[in-house]
């Protein structure tokens, strides 16, 4: 018998079934739209991280102040306040090659307007952190140099303040509260949206550095900052930007030739592949995970089949009393095991693209869809066919026909 014949055969088997072959392929069309789902949500979540880190530019640098020791205890990085606004100063008059030097200091803040009140972020910097970052302002402008050197209570904010504060009306030129200090809103931020993190980066304001030190955080260690963020003009300067930071602040530090740093340079472009990388490896793990349902779906196939085999004994029996060869049973039930899982695999792929679509439009999450996940998930419910439906076909084509045919 031929393999179409075969094929037709089989096909009229699951038609006889209908309701039971739904049924079997529902594991595979669960395990295949689960696959779609999970792969979708960390390619997505892997591109828009990229796409964030990559909007910052591989050209950045980030220094931070070592980590406090406390009861021999390591603290987390940045505890041990180090860094100052003279160490940015130094490194933006000595370094070569660099687009902009933005020292920060950040807390969270009380920020208030007429009869609306709104907690948020309150960073100190200065001008060039706007460019460095990439924010384009909407409404208003930047800080003006004497705005910075002068203490000025003026304030940057994001879209997402705005709203709250505000609602649909501009808010330059307005005056808000920041604890118990007003400052004059001169510019409008932009809005980003939520970057990979889900963090929402429109819910931001940014004062001048020495505004945020004298009159609004109270810092018991006067001068200092968080971070100093540095931007070469291009990827090529990087390693060197980086080798002359570290000599600029060892020196000014006092750090002997032996001694440990104090601050701690972190070149964004090594940054980015490693949080690539391990978005890539959060993806294949949630792949992995959504797998194991496509396993569970193939042991209901081979469940169904063995039944089935067992049913149709005595047809069995018949079909080799008339000539079929052990060969002809065998491929017979390995299509009917294909035909199952292919089936739920290409039910599994359209239910799994349109519950990723609902996600994104429910919860506005960045999901991305690829043909790789399509071509896998195909592939892998031809393999839990062949590979679930190998063993009751096997069976099947051992049984004696006399026995078959004697079956009850």
């Amino acid at each position: 018998m031929d393999v179409k014949s075969t094929l037709k055969m089989a096909l009229v088997s699951l038609k006889i079934n209908k309701m039971r072959s739904i049924l079997t392929s529902l594991g595979v069309i669960i395990g295949v739209s689960s696959v779609i789902i999970m792969l979708a949500v960390g390619e997505g979540a892997s591109q828009k991280i990229a796409k964030d880190m990559e909007s910052m530019g591989s050209n950045l640098l980030m220094i931070h102040s070592a980590a406090a020791t406390s009861g021999g205890v390591r603290m987390g990085r940045g505890t041990k306040p180090t860094l100052t606004l003279k160490d940015a100063n130094a490194i933006e008059k000595e370094c070569t090659g660099l687009l902009g030097v933005a020292p920060t200091s950040k807390e969270t803040q009380q920020l208030t307007y007429g009869n609306q009140n709104w907690s948020t972020n309150v960073t100190g910097t200065n001008s060039d952190y706007i460019k460095i970052r990439d924010w384009e302002i909407l409404y208003g402008r930047n800080f003006f140099s004497e705005e910075l050197k002068n203490s000025s209570k003026v304030a940057i904010i994001g879209n997402t303040v705005s709203n709250e504060l505000f609602g649909d009306v501009n808010p330059v030129n307005k005056t808000i509260r920041i604890g118990n200090v007003p400052f004059k809103v001169i510019g409008l931020l932009k809005p980003k949206g939520q970057n990979g993190m889900g963090q929402d980066e429109d819910d931001i304001v940014f004062i001048p550095i020495l505004t945020a030190q004298k009159k609004v955080f109270g810092s018991e260690f006067p001068n200092t900052v968080n971070m100093i963020m540095v931007k070469t003009v291009d990827d090529n300067q990087l390693n060197v930007a980086e080798q002359q930071i570290t000599e600029i602040l060892r020196r000014r530090h006092k750090i002997g030739s032996n001694g440990l740093d104090d601050f701690e340079v972190r070149n964004l472009a090594q940054m980015q592949e490693t949080i690539k990388s391990s978005a890539k490896t959060m993806s294949i793990l949630l792949g992995a995970i959504a797998s194991v349902s496509l396993m569970v779906g193939g042991i209901g196939i081979m469940n169904i089949m063995l039944v089935s085999v067992t049913e149709r004994t005595k047809e069995i029996g018949i079909r080799m009393a008339i000539g079929a060869t052990t060969f002809d049973i065998r491929l017979q039930f390995l299509i009917e095991s294909l035909l199952l899982s292919l089936f739920g695999g290409v039910i599994g792929i359209i239910t799994g693209v349109l519950g990723a679509v609902l996600i994104r439009t429910l919860t506005g999450t960045n999901i991305f869809i690829t043909g790789f996940s399509i071509i896998i998930s195909i592939g892998f419910s031809a393999l839990i066919g062949v590979t679930f439906g190998f063993y009751p076909a096997y069976r099947a084509s051992l049984l004696n026909p006399i026995e078959a045919l004697r079956y009850e």
